[in-house]
């Protein structure tokens, strides 16, 4: 849109200039006419109604049209000739005006629209020559590094919570940065590079900001997409001048997001190709720690697929650090949930301790949306402050998604629904050990028909195998439901089976949890084809070894599901009318389910 806007002005401007030079030159419209013709026709036959003179040229306006025209020119050779003609003609009684408008036109402005037209053709050449210029230059800038630089950062340490073991590793880099001689004095050598590991949302980034803001040095930001281009060379390119921007502005923080984007095993194209990636990851390890040291830089990188970074990469000399920042404990979720909360007018009766008791497995980047939809719910009922409801529904819209309370369904679908949601229930009462049911609902939410939440009474580090089974035994209860109340199954329970097998095949190839491969593991990394790497990898057991483990999956599955169609059976008056409730009010919160559960 720019360009043509850009196009558009010099078309406007040339079409100006045009315009111009035919108003200098005094063109006009009207048709020319012989003298000879103007004597004999108008002149003689009294048609004339004014005369203007200007030059060698008259302009004739007729008393009557001639041809449908009533302004024409007329040249002459001679202005004495031509005003001898009028003054017959007025002593011949002929009537007309005559105006004499002789002008000189200095000779300069005759050669305005030719300097103006040249000027234009002039402006045009340069411009051209311009853009080319422009496409040149942006092709030696692919070589240039796109990392942004901050010269200070306002996040400080304070401003991140829940994270204190980070923030001691964090710390020591800030000294350094500040203190470079303390450490030299000693013959310490600093961390040359620190690799941040964890799930997406636990604050990576926002803990290298923070660094930054506390060293108060300058801090390179670049995301590991930014150094692979189409072009052979541009990664390394750029590779190298993000590092001598770096000892230009040295000490320094270096922070590659996403640094698996660039960081990728080698060889893991098909054939093993020597591409463009893996190029700039070999002038980023030459660069980490090659021959010519880099003093004063510390890289910070951040990513959540560890296991796919290069070993040269993430070896000590050039990543010499590793920080899990994982999933916050309830203590952490209670002081990120204080840190969002400030600006925030909380009602009285909410208890963030609370909170973080019901979030459990919720990251810093869930906790913050969760306080925001709260914020939006409270401002769309006009209130002032933000009530522990809010919250409390909050934390569903965050995990299930947005109720659908539009969607219209049959009383047939609403009817499987609560049987099946109720059956979760109930086996999330009967069979789990550590989970109480918090909301049962059968109004469509993000693409679930209906939902049951349950949450943990405490943070789990380690799940046993009782646990998991329990697990696998909630999942399957819907279905078991369907088929002991209706007589059949539906669909709705595909994700709920793929979360049991899930499970299942865990315990008999992770966790070694099955009786006839007790202690044994077939976890084939994680049964992810990573291209290149696995695609030439062979499993590490025999084609009767995966029978058996299909078999022994089967056998969990089958004996869960015996399980929690027994718990149903037991509780068939219970399911039947938790159901009839639920497809009346459509929702029911734990402590109503649990004063059903108990009548």
């Amino acid at each position: 849109m720019k360009a043509l806007k850009n196009v558009s002005i010099y078309i406007a401007l040339i079409v100006g200039v045009i315009l111009l030079a035919v108003l200098i030159n005094g063109v006009t419209s009207a048709p020319e006419m012989s003298y000879n013709k103007f004597v004999t026709e108008l002149i003689e036959n009294d048609n004339v109604k004014k005369v203007s003179v200007d030059g060698n040229t008259a302009l004739v306006e007729l008393k009557e049209a001639l041809n449908n025209k009533t302004l024409y020119r007329v040249k002459f050779y001679s202005q004495d000739v031509f005003e001898s003609l009028v003054l017959e003609a007025e002593s011949a009684g002929k009537t007309f005006d005559y105006v004499a408008d002789i002008t000189e036109v200095p000779f300069i402005v005759t050669l305005i629209p030719y300097i103006l037209m040249a000027g234009i053709v002039i402006f045009f050449i340069l411009f051209m020559m311009g853009q080319s210029q422009g496409a040149n230059a942006k092709v030696m800038n692919f070589g240039k590094s796109r990392a942004r630089l901050y010269t200070t950062s306002k996040i400080k340490f304070a401003d991140v919570a829940g994270a204190d073991e980070e923030k001691e590793e964090m710390a020591e880099l800030v000294s350094f940065l500040k203190n470079p001689k303390k450490y030299a004095d000693m013959g310490a050598r600093i961390p040359k590079g620190v690799l941040m590991v964890g799930p997406p949302g636990t604050g990576k980034t926002y803990l290298a900001k923070a660094v930054a803001g506390e060293a108060e040095v300058p801090f390179f930001a670049i995301s590991g997409s930014d150094f692979v281009e189409m072009y052979v060379g541009v990664g390394a390119a750029r590779v190298r001048d993000l590092f001598e921007q770096a000892k230009k502005n040295a000490p320094c923080l270096i922070f590659i997001d996403e640094i698996d984007a660039v960081g990728r095993h080698r060889g893991s194209g098909l054939g093993g190709g020597h591409d463009e990636r893996e190029q700039t990851l070999n002038q980023l390890l030459v660069e980490m720690d090659g021959f010519a040291g880099k003093e004063g830089i510390i890289i910070i990188a951040a990513t959540n697929r560890p296991d796919i970074l290069d070993p040269a990469l993430t070896r000590p000399g050039r990543f010499d650090r590793k920080i899990v920042v994982n999933v916050p404990t309830l203590k952490a979720r209670d002081e990120i949930l204080k840190v969002h909360a400030r600006n925030k007018p909380i009602s009285e009766d909410v208890s963030l301790l609370e909170v973080a008791k019901i979030t459990p497995g919720f990251t810093p980047a869930d906790l913050e949306n969760l306080l925001n939809e709260a914020a939006l719910l409270a401002a769309r009922e006009d209130l002032d402050k933000i009530e522990m409801r809010h919250i409390k529904e909050a934390t569903f819209r965050v995990v299930v998604g947005p109720e659908k309370k539009s969607n219209v369904m049959t009383e047939k679908d609403k009817r499987l629904t609560a049987i099946h949601e109720t059956g979760h229930a109930i086996a999330v009462k009967v069979a789990s050990s550590t989970d109480t049911v918090d909301r049962v609902s059968i109004i469509p939410a993000g693409y679930a028909g209906g939902y049951t939440a349950h949450k943990p009474s405490e943070d789990k580090t380690y799940a046993t195998e009782k646990q998991m089974i329990e697990n696998i035994i909630v999942a399957l209860g819907g279905r078991a439901a369907e088929e002991l109340c209706l007589g059949e199954v539906s669909t709705g329970a595909s994700s709920d089976l793929k979360s049991a097998n899930g499970i299942a095949h865990n315990m008999v190839t992770k966790y070694g949890m099955s009786k006839k491969l007790t202690n044994m593991v077939f976890d084939n990394e994680g049964n992810e084809v990573f291209i290149g790497r696995s695609f030439g990898s062979t499993r590490n057991y025999s084609e009767d070894t995966a029978a058996i483990i299909d078999e022994e999956v089967k056998t969990i599955i089958d004996s869960a599901y015996t399980k929690v169609k027994e718990i149903l059976t037991e509780n068939m008056d219970k399911l039947n009318r938790i159901a009839d409730v639920l497809m009346e009010k459509e929702k029911i919160e734990g402590e109503e389910f649990e004063a059903l559960m108990a009548e």
